[in-house]
């Protein structure tokens, strides 16, 4: 069974962003980079469906800049197979996304699609819900267990009620939340090897898809800083502070 995962290059998740002095987004500038860590807990759950002999092939695909291709190798370092870059500097909208990922599965034809449930740049939460609509496939969102066996996919996820276990047949769209597994660290043997497997590159022209931005971006803000929090002396204390000042109670 052939497996893609989606992967998205963000800003590490340890980096404090700054807001650009025009407020016209996020300063990008001698930032680190790495994968999303939701992707990347797609990608070992991939390689672990495939170490249980369900997958016999992993195609790691990712869209933006060439700068992309070092967040690719790092997929085939954990152990993808191969890798797809779609090559574009235009900012891609997560339905753009849902349309160019539906023409790569179209090509490669792959059983089970497993992408993180949002990325931590945007938390759009909404590539693979739009993928799984343009396709007309089942999916399973904010999956913390995935079993396959035969034709079915077995999804186990959190709800306001508890666990939801979810039965769908393949094909199919996973979509992963933080529980699902603990990614490997890449090794550097499997560094050097990345370098020397497949990695396509195809331009946005080649896919022939309207990637036409819906929504406009006016103004990016940081967020108000919190006021410092305020020590009481006794119960009774804090209990006037929620009522008279707060408003709580």
């Amino acid at each position: 069974m052939k497996v893609l995962t989606p992967i998205k290059r963000v800003v590490d998740f340890t980096v404090k962003v700054r807001v650009k002095p025009d407020g016209s987004g996020v300063d990008l500038d001698n930032v680190k980079m790495s994968m999303n860590p939701f992707d990347e807990i797609a990608v070992e759950e991939a390689i672990r469906l495939r170490e249980r002999g369900v997958a016999t092939e992993i195609i790691a695909v990712s869209l933006g800049s060439a700068a992309c291709q070092e967040t690719l190798r790092t997929a085939l370092a954990m152990g993808a197979d191969r890798a797809i870059l779609i090559e574009t500097d235009t900012e891609l909208e997560p339905l753009a996304v849902a349309k160019l990922l539906k023409q790569i599965v179209l090509k490669e034809e792959p059983r089970l699609v497993i992408l993180g449930k949002q990325a931590i740049d945007d938390d759009s939460n909404q590539t693979g819900q739009m993928l799984a609509a343009l396709l007309d496939w089942p999916q399973g969102t904010f999956a913390s267990k995935l079993e396959v066996a035969g034709s079915k996919v077995t999804v186990t996820r959190e709800i306001d009620g508890g666990l939801e276990t979810l039965e769908l047949p393949l094909p199919a769209i996973i979509s992963t939340d933080l529980r699902l597994n603990e990614p490997r660290y890449t090794t550097l043997p499997n560094i050097i090897k990345a370098k020397k497997r497949p990695l396509d590159i195809l331009k946005l022209a080649d896919l022939q898809t309207d990637v036409t931005p819906r929504l406009k971006t006016l103004k990016v803000a940081p967020p108000q800083p919190r006021k410092p929090g305020i020590r009481v002396n006794s119960v009774e204390e804090l209990v006037a502070k929620l009522r008279d000042e707060a408003k709580v109670i």
